[in-house]
C-alpha cells in the first residue's frame, strides 16, 4: 500500500478561529454587510429572509462588490451554478477579466452577468422540451441563496446559485420548481395561520436536515474495480464472512485516516457555511454519515449538493474514493439521505412542535391531519420521487424502508389520533421516567416518540424524517412532492373551515369535526411496528396501500391525472414539464441497466473466465502430476468439476445477458445479471486470490 498523504488539521491553538472563519467562503450577510451600501444591504437581506421580489437596480451594485470579495479571495473566474435534470450540479466558468483596448485588461462583472447566464441548453436532459436545434436556455440569479467560493490548487472560482430554465419559460432544473413549491405551501400556511388569529412578518418556510450517508474506500482498489467506476456499485462480489453482523461498526471508534478525512471536511464545509453538525461510523464497516444543523429548504438543498461534492473531493485528496451510490456492497447496508422535514409558520415557531396549551395544540394537530392526508392520498407519487435504479437495490432491503409508504406517530400521538376520531382529545400520555440501573446516574425522561427507524415517514418529535430518499438523490425532489401534496390537503382543510366560519359555525367545533373525517378516512396510512416485517406486508395490501416496487411502476405514479391536476393547481409543475421529467427519469433508468449489463459482460468475459481458465488449467496439471506421483487425486478432481461447472454455469449466463441485451426487456436484463453474478460470486469462493482478478468486498470494506 503506498503511504497515504498527511492531513494538515485544525490545531488547538487555532479553535478560537473556528467562529471568525465560518462562512468566510460565501457571500453572505456576514461579508454583504462589508462590501454593500447600507440600503442595498437591506433590500437583498429582505429578498432573502421575506421573500420579497429582487429590485432589480441593485443588481449592478451587488455585482460589483460580489466581484471585489471573489478577488480578495483569489477568484479570478464566475459561474452560474445550477441543478440540471442529471441529478448533478452544473457550472460554465467566465473569467472577470476583459480587453481594455491598450493590449491589456481590465476586471469587470456587470448586473447582467450575475443576473442571467445563457448555458447550452440542447446538451442537458429536457425529456422534449428542447430540440436539440433549440439550444437557447437561461441561468437566472436566485438571490435567497448567498453565492459562494469554490477552492482549487491554482485559485478560486465564484459560484452564483441559479435556476434553469428554456427559451420558452420552461424549468429545466429542480430549483425552480421547488421554490414555487415553497411558495405554494406558504400561500396555505399563511390561509390557515390568518383562521387561527397567528399575526406575524415572517414568511412561512419549509426547513430540512439531510443526513448524508456514504462509503470510504482506498483509490488503488477503486481504480482496479472497472464496475466502481462507471456505475458507481459493485456488480460482483461475495459478502466477507465477517461484515457487519457483530454490530461492532455502528458509532464505533472512528480509524485515524477515516478522523483525519473527516476533520478536513467538516473544515471545509464550515467554510462554505455549511452547518456540519455530527459524523459518525454507520452500520456497515466502510460506511459513514455526515448530518448538518436544520436550514431553510432551498439553501439546505444547495448545501447538500455542495457536500456530495466536497466529500468527493475530499476523499480524493486523502487517498479514499467516497461511494454515493444507494447500494455500492449487495447483502449489506446501502446508503440513505434521511429527509428531516419541518414547517415554520408565519408566527416564527416549528408548526411540528406540541404546543403547551390547546391553542398550539390544536394547530400542530391540524398540521399532522394535513400530512396524513397528504400521503395517504398522494403514497404513490411520494414514492416515485425517490425511483431510481440505484434506490431499487436499496428500498425494500433490511436496511431501508419497504417501498409502501406510511406515517409512524409514535405511542403519544397514535393515543390522541384514536381520540379525534371517537370525537375529540381530552387527555395525552405523559412521558414516563426510565429506570436505567445505574445509580451515579440521573433518571431520564422518556420521550413518548419512539424513534422508528423501519418506518419510511417517522415522527421524530419536532420534524418528520422521510427515509426513502437515496444517497445519491438530489433533496430538491421528495420536498417539491411533500410541499405540493401538504399545500393541497392545507388548501382543503381551509377552505372548508373558512366556509364554516363564514356560515356562523364555531371554529373548534369545525376544525375537530374536519379532524376526525380525515382521522377516519386516511388512518390506514399510520403503522407504528416494525415496517420489515412480512406481516406488514400483507396488512399494507389489506388497506390498500401501494407497493410499487421498481422504478418503471412508481415514476408512472407522477404522470396519473391526478398528479397533473395537482402540480398545475398550485402552479409548480405544468403538464408539460411534468412529463418531460417523467420521460428523462425512465431513460435515465434504462440507460443506468444497460450500462450495468454491459460492463458486467465485459468484466465476467475479460476477466472472470480468463480467471477461472487459468485456475482450470493450473489444476488440472496439478492432478496430472499428484496422479503421476501415484497419489489419490479424488478431493482435486472433486474441486476442478466444480469449478468447471460453476464456470460453465457463468458462460451460459453471459449468453444469457447478451439476448437480453439485444431485447428492450430492463426486467430480462436485471434478471440475467442476478443470474451472472450469483456464478461469478461462487467462482470467487473457488478461485485462489492470487488469480482472481478483482479487490474482494473483505479488502475494500476493512483495510483503509
Amino acid at each position: 500500500m503506498k503511504k497515504k498523504k498527511v492531513s494538515k488539521n485544525i490545531s488547538s491553538n487555532d479553535i478560537s478561529t473556528i467562529e471568525s472563519m465560518y462562512g468566510e467562503n460565501v457571500f453572505g450577510p456576514k461579508n454583504m454587510r462589508k462590501y454593500l451600501s447600507p440600503k442595498t444591504y437591506d433590500s437583498i437581506i429582505a429578498t432573502m429572509k421575506e421573500g420579497r421580489s429582487l429590485d432589480q437596480k441593485i443588481a449592478g451594485e451587488v455585482a460589483q462588490a460580489m466581484k471585489e470579495w471573489a478577488m480578495s479571495k483569489g477568484a479570478t473566474h464566475f459561474t452560474h451554478w445550477f441543478q440540471p435534470l442529471t441529478g448533478g450540479t452544473a457550472e460554465k466558468h467566465d473569467s472577470f477579466i476583459f480587453p481594455d483596448g491598450e493590449g491589456g485588461v481590465m476586471m469587470q462583472f456587470s448586473g447582467k452577468e450575475l443576473t442571467q447566464g445563457e448555458p447550452d441548453a440542447s446538451s442537458f436532459p429536457s425529456g422534449g422540451l428542447r430540440a436539440t436545434f433549440e439550444a437557447r436556455g437561461y441561468t437566472a440569479w436566485d438571490p435567497t441563496s448567498p453565492a459562494f467560493i469554490k477552492e482549487s490548487k491554482n485559485g478560486a472560482t465564484l459560484c452564483i446559485p441559479t435556476a434553469f430554465y428554456s427559451y420558452n419559460g420552461e424549468a429545466l432544473d429542480k430549483k425552480i420548481p421547488l421554490m414555487r413549491s415553497i411558495h405554494a405551501l406558504a400561500v396555505q400556511v399563511e390561509r390557515l395561520a390568518r383562521l387561527f388569529g397567528i399575526k406575524g412578518k415572517t414568511r412561512p418556510y419549509v426547513t430540512l436536515g439531510a443526513e448524508q450517508e456514504y462509503f470510504l474506500i482506498d483509490k488503488e482498489y477503486y481504480l482496479n474495480r472497472l464496475d466502481l467506476i462507471q456505475t458507481g456499485r459493485t456488480l460482483f462480489g461475495k459478502k466477507p464472512a465477517k461484515n457487519q453482523q457483530m454490530e461492532d461498526h455502528y458509532f464505533g471508534a472512528i480509524k485515524p485516516r477515516v478522523l483525519a478525512f473527516m476533520e478536513d471536511l467538516d473544515h471545509d464545509l464550515w467554510k462554505l457555511g455549511i452547518p456540519a453538525k455530527t459524523r459518525h461510523n454507520e452500520v456497515c464497516p466502510a460506511q459513514f454519515e455526515i448530518a448538518p444543523v436544520y436550514e431553510e429548504l432551498n439553501h439546505a438543498v444547495d448545501h447538500n449538493m455542495m457536500t456530495m461534492e466536497v466529500l468527493r473531493q475530499m476523499a480524493d485528496r486523502h487517498g479514499f474514493v467516497c461511494l454515493l451510490h444507494e447500494k455500492p456492497f449487495a447483502g449489506v447496508n446501502g446508503s440513505g439521505k434521511h429527509n428531516n422535514w419541518a414547517l415554520c409558520g408565519p408566527d416564527g415557531k416549528n408548526w411540528l412542535s406540541p404546543g403547551d396549551n390547546p391553542h398550539e395544540n390544536a394547530k400542530f394537530l391540524t398540521i399532522i391531519g394535513a400530512l396524513m392526508k397528504a400521503i395517504d392520498t398522494y403514497a404513490g407519487l411520494l414514492r416515485g420521487t425517490v425511483a431510481s435504479a440505484g434506490n431499487d437495490h436499496r428500498l425494500g432491503a433490511n436496511e431501508a424502508p419497504p417501498a409502501i409508504l406510511s406515517i409512524f406517530l409514535g405511542e403519544q400521538l397514535a393515543d390522541i389520533i384514536e381520540q379525534i376520531e371517537k370525537g375529540g382529545a381530552k387527555s395525552s400520555k405523559e412521558g414516563k421516567d426510565v429506570e436505567i440501573g445505574v445509580t451515579a446516574l440521573p433518571r431520564l425522561s422518556r420521550d413518548v416518540t419512539d424513534r422508528n427507524r423501519t418506518s419510511p415517514f417517522a415522527f421524530t418529535g419536532n420534524k418528520f424524517e422521510f427515509r426513502a430518499v437515496g444517497s445519491n438523490q438530489n433533496c430538491a425532489g421528495p420536498n417539491i412532492i411533500l410541499n405540493t401534496i401538504v399545500a393541497e390537503a392545507l388548501d382543503d382543510i381551509c377552505t372548508r373551515l373558512e366556509a364554516a366560519v363564514k356560515s356562523g359555525k364555531d371554529f373548534n367545533e369545525s376544525l375537530q369535526e374536519i379532524m376526525q373525517g380525515i382521522v377516519k378516512k386516511h388512518k390506514r396510512i399510520l403503522f407504528n411496528g416494525d415496517n420489515y416485517s412480512l406481516e406488514w406486508h400483507k396488512e399494507a395490501e389489506k388497506r390498500g396501500l401501494p407497493n410499487l416496487k421498481t422504478t418503471p411502476e412508481a415514476l408512472k405514479e407522477t404522470i396519473t391525472d391526478a398528479a397533473v391536476a395537482l402540480f398545475e393547481k398550485h402552479k409548480v409543475l405544468s403538464k408539460t414539464e411534468l412529463m418531460s421529467r417523467y420521460e428523462i427519469y425512465i431513460e435515465q433508468y434504462e440507460k443506468t441497466i444497460k450500462i450495468e449489463a454491459a460492463i458486467a459482460l465485459d468484466m465476467a468475459k475479460t476477466m472472470i473466465i480468463p480467471a477461472a481458465v487459468k485456475y482450470q488449467s493450473e489444476l488440472a496439471s496439478t492432478i496430472g502430476t499428484v496422479k503421476a506421483a501415484g497419489q489419490n487425486v479424488e478431493a482435486l478432481s472433486v474441486l476442478l468439476k466444480k469449478l468447471v461447472t460453476v464456470s460453465d454455469a457463468a458462460m451460459d449466463a453471459i449468453a444469457k445477458l447478451e439476448d437480453a441485451q439485444a431485447g428492450h426487456s430492463m426486467t430480462n436484463i436485471l434478471d440475467s445479471m442476478k443470474e451472472l453474478r450469483t456464478s461469478v460470486d461462487s467462482l470467487e469462493e473457488i478461485i485462489p486470490r492470487e488469480y482472481w482478478p478483482l479487490p474482494t468486498y473483505a479488502e475494500m470494506m476493512f483495510i483503509m
